[in-house]
């Protein structure tokens, strides 16, 4: 893992501690991890609590403490510890991560659009009490389809008294389409107004939702292209590091004694490791409805997405052989990584209600 991987894990860890009401900050877009000085241990330290205290209105050390505990289980951290005002002392494991990635690619490949679903809310039924009004329709919508995912039903009634009421659309957001009009409606937290614009269906990065529909494309014509030249990920089969296209002369010689590849050897797999992991976590967000957290977890579920496609992208361009580059075990494990990406945000727009379309 390096320093910018581990400075998005780090930013990941602040979301989560935001998105779960214990820290009231603005997420910052990137965070300084450095190696430990004086009085400090491990692989690298951050003092990102010490800058989000004031902001936070709480001490550095509980600060610190808030993040230590979302740090510590994300994927290839093994330790962090807390020294001085409130320093945050991390020790990385890149065993553990390799291992990790392997077996996190495997289960949704094996589980496709239904990764992250559970049962841990089999039996419960939870009623939504909505006005006449398109956002609340939609969101409570989503929400019927995330509560579903985790085995529970929702039941949407109009009557008083409402315990649904989101800001609402300042206009008709029919014109968008329906794609564009329910990520307008869902993308921004339920307290914020919502913007019905023609920004929504511009082609270009300015749109988050094209961003996370054309990381989504980009998977699939990775798969498409690889195909192309004669390999296809194996998500369960590590494949030996100097092996070639199933279609090369050498594909059915004996198993090398070189090592395994792993996608998590790639630089830029671990952040999106993180993400894929904690994709279930964000669904079940939902079952703390009819709460205001359990309300925000379709917006939550389109800033998991946006993060997933903006971190992806750039690791896309690692995925295919190169010039007169022969496809090898780590391409293979590349790709598997990215299929696994372009899976979950296919069931993750599926839940939102908005497609995924193979081509843009």
């Amino acid at each position: 893992m390096t320093p910018v991987e581990l400075s998005r894990t780090v930013v990941h860890a602040v979301r989560r501690a935001v998105d779960a009401g214990e820290l009231s900050v603005d997420v910052p877009s990137r965070v300084v991890v450095a190696p430990p000085g004086p009085g400090g241990c491990g692989d690298y330290a951050t003092n990102v609590a010490l800058q989000l205290a004031r902001p936070a209105g709480q001490p550095p050390l509980r600060v610190a403490e808030v993040l230590q505990g979302y740090l510590s289980d994300a994927v290839g951290v093994v330790d962090v510890e807390i020294t001085g005002p409130g320093f945050l002392n991390i020790s990385l494991d890149p065993a553990a991560v390799s291992a990790g990635l392997g077996e996190l690619v495997r289960r949704v490949h094996d589980e496709g659009l239904r990764y992250g679903h559970t049962d841990v809310l089999a039996g419960r039924v939870f009623e939504l009490r909505v006005p006449y009004e398109v956002r609340a329709e939609v969101l409570a919508d989503a929400l019927g389809r995330i509560v579903g995912s985790q085995g529970g039903r929702v039941e949407v009634l109009h009557r008083e008294p409402v315990n649904l009421r989101p800001v609402p659309a300042p206009e008709d957001p029919t014109p968008l389409g329906l794609d564009a009009a329910c990520w307008a409606l869902l993308h921004p937290a339920p307290h914020d107004r919502p913007r019905i614009t023609a920004d929504h269906l511009l082609q270009r990065e300015a749109n988050p939702l094209f961003r996370v529909r054309y990381a989504h494309s980009r998977a699939r014509a990775l798969r498409r292209n690889a195909r192309a030249l004669g390999f296809a990920a194996d998500a369960h089969t590590p494949q030996s590091a100097d092996a070639h296209s199933p279609n090369s002369a050498d594909a059915h010689t004996p198993h090398s004694t070189a090592g395994h590849t792993h996608s998590a050897d790639t630089p830029g797999a671990h952040p999106l490791l993180t993400l894929l992991a904690d994709h279930p976590r964000v669904l079940g967000t939902a079952a703390s409805l009819p709460h205001p957290d359990g309300i925000g977890a379709p917006s939550r579920l389109t800033r998991h997405l946006l993060d997933l496609a903006d971190t992806a992208l750039p690791f896309f361009a690692t995925v295919l052989p190169r010039g007169d580059e022969k496809p090898t075990a780590a391409h293979r494990a590349r790709l598997a990584l990215a299929e696994a990406v372009g899976t979950v945000l296919a069931g993750g727009l599926t839940l939102l209600g908005i497609d995924a379309p193979d081509h843009l």
